[in-house]
């Protein structure tokens, strides 16, 4: 049976179906659409009816307090729940205009093209070169003079190389902890995905690794549509341009990141960015 791939190009325009405030920045066309996205473990309803479009090349923030089903709709998008036993989903995901549940998408390969970050930094037991050539290897290219050159330009993209470029060969558990979680991020950029997945990228990192993070995620949106999970508001109001906020595995409000925490319109939305209730 053959498979079919997302498409990368010609991309639809879409209708928003949030109405952003005069002023707003503008929206690009949505490229990741959640449509009437509900998802169960077991018997057990964790996400209902979600609806939202996602920009492309922008940062879209996914607040909530803990358990609200932000990264659990994270995990989603690149069917990274598929590998849990008992899951089923209703509605649909699509990247592109395309389903990412179309049966004939071959998960392997959605995965390349939507790429993730972790909450905790997970460098391979191997040198820092070839943590960033893992996904390269794999696919069997082992050729020298491209695996040097993906290996500089990802790490240039991770803000990295200059920190490590004459140590390339030494074990990646040498690096400090923002170091790893930026080594990790090279890692996902490597295979050129069009969509990073952020999950709690921050949470382990003292303030200066997260400064350095929150800045590489400024830079890669010129090249990638980024949607991280955050519960530090500071972060989520610094690094996204458009904000969602999760509650009990629904959607309460979902808009430009300065109404959400400036003017949000609704009143639950309004308690949690102030710190009422989380």
């Amino acid at each position: 049976m053959s498979t079919a791939t997302l498409p990368s190009t010609s991309r639809p325009t879409m209708t928003q179906t949030t109405t952003a405030s005069a002023g707003a920045p503008a929206l690009n066309p949505a490229y990741i659409q959640i449509k009437d996205f509900s998802f169960y473990y077991g018997a057990a309803k964790v996400l209902h009816g979600l609806s939202l479009d996602i920009p492309e090349q922008q940062v879209t923030a996914f607040i909530g307090p803990s358990g609200c089903g932000k990264s659990t709709l994270l995990r989603n998008l690149n069917r990274m729940n598929d590998l849990v036993d008992g899951i089923r989903h209703e509605g649909d995901i699509l990247v592109n205009g395309h389903s990412i549940y179309d049966p004939l998408i071959e998960v392997i390969a959605l995965r390349k093209r939507i790429g993730m970050v972790f909450q905790k930094s997970n460098p391979f037991p191997k040198s820092i070169y070839e943590n960033v050539v893992y996904s390269l290897r794999v696919a069997g290219r082992n050729g020298k003079a491209e695996l040097d050159e993906v290996v500089e330009r990802s790490l240039k993209g991770a803000a990295l190389w200059d920190e490590v470029k004459d140590r390339l060969h030494e074990s990646a558990f040498g690096l400090s902890g923002g170091q790893m979680q930026r080594l990790c991020i090279a890692r996902a950029i490597a295979n050129r995905p069009e969509i990073l997945l952020m999950d709690e990228p921050c949470s382990a990192l003292d303030p200066i690794a997260t400064a350095k993070v929150e800045e590489l995620i400024h830079e890669l949106k010129k090249e990638f549509t980024i949607v991280i999970v955050t519960h530090n508001m500071q972060q989520a109001a610094r690094v996204s341009d458009r904000t969602a906020f999760f509650y009990l595995g629904k959607l309460i409000e979902y808009d430009v990141t300065t109404n959400i925490f400036q003017n949000p319109a609704n009143a639950q939305t309004e308690a949690y960015v102030s710190g009422r209730f989380g």
